[in-house]
């Protein structure tokens, strides 16, 4: 949303190099991959840790013995895990799920207003949304009114540990803020009645944009927007439009159902927990 306000204020272009506003970060940066290729997941570049990996939990136990993950705090921290990969195809060719572009879109954002992402997202996004109680705190500086994560441990004396040596420790432009379930539906109200983006840039917000997988999964077409997920009928009419998120300790999912006019918002403070709940709900939803 804090890109897409800057794409309607015309300080920049969706088809403009994204290397020509991270230059001093990543100078490197394939000049060919635009800003809409790292919103809509289809740059191409390695991630700095590649989520769609078959064996993503042994890689990210190397990646986190190599790399202390309390040293992640801020976008930049998250450079030296990226930059130097090689691109996993050109940008453009196909949609990858890639966390690494939306960390060079958070630094874009901070050279463009010259304030912090933070600040711009807290500001532009959740004040105009009435997210209230949305933020940006660090894993071992909650506050008394935010739930701990808690991963499932079996083998261990207590059935659960928290997840403070688990995960990051602050957020960053691929994730990582801190809210409520009213939060996150007045944010989807809020994009839908043009509270945050202007009309054109709205309906642009909220139109599919690129395939995410070539095959059906459920009976839909996945495809993907600007942080959006739309899942379509075999008719090609948009069911639901929203996002997932997942880390060691945390589970949530945000859905709107356009043609019954309903949000959904679930979270959940242990790992992989919300799944279930969001697919139970979207059955009795659509009566699949």
């Amino acid at each position: 949303m804090a890109v897409l306000q800057l794409v309607e204020r015309k300080q920049v272009r969706l088809d403009k190099a994204l290397v020509d506003f991270v230059r001093d970060h990543m100078p490197q940066l394939d000049p060919r991959v635009t800003v809409r290729h790292a919103l809509t997941m289809t740059a191409g570049i390695g991630d700095w840790f590649e989520e769609g990996s078959d064996d993503w939990q042994a890689e990210w136990a190397v990646l986190t013995s190599s790399h202390p993950l309390y040293l992640l705090r801020s976008n930049e921290d998250y450079l030296p895990l990226f930059a130097d990969k090689q691109p996993h195809f050109p940008p453009g060719e196909r949609h990858l799920y890639n966390g690494a572009g939306y960390i060079l879109l958070g630094l874009l954002i901070e050279a463009v207003t010259g304030r912090s992402f933070e600040e711009v997202v807290a500001d532009d996004v959740y004040a105009r949304a009435g997210m209230s109680t949305a933020g940006f705190p660090a894993l071992d500086d909650l506050g008394p009114d935010t739930a701990e994560g808690y991963l499932t441990t079996p083998d261990s004396p207590t059935p659960y540990r928290t997840n403070h040596y688990a995960t990051t420790p602050g957020a960053a432009a691929d994730g990582g803020a801190t809210c409520t379930a009213a939060d996150l539906t007045a944010f989807a109200h809020a994009l839908r009645h043009g509270r945050l983006l202007n009309d054109e840039i709205t309906r642009l917000a909220l139109t599919p944009q690129v395939d995410e997988r070539e095959e059906k999964v459920r009976g839909y077409r996945w495809m993907y927007g600007f942080g959006l997920t739309h899942i379509l009928d075999n008719e090609g009419t948009i069911v639901r439009w929203g996002h997932t998120g997942e880390e060691d300790g945390v589970s949530a999912r945000l859905y709107h159902y356009p043609q019954q006019g309903l949000d959904v918002a679930v979270l959940g403070n242990i790992s992989w927990c919300a799944g279930d709940m969001g697919w139970a709900i979207h059955d009795a939803l659509v009566g699949n």
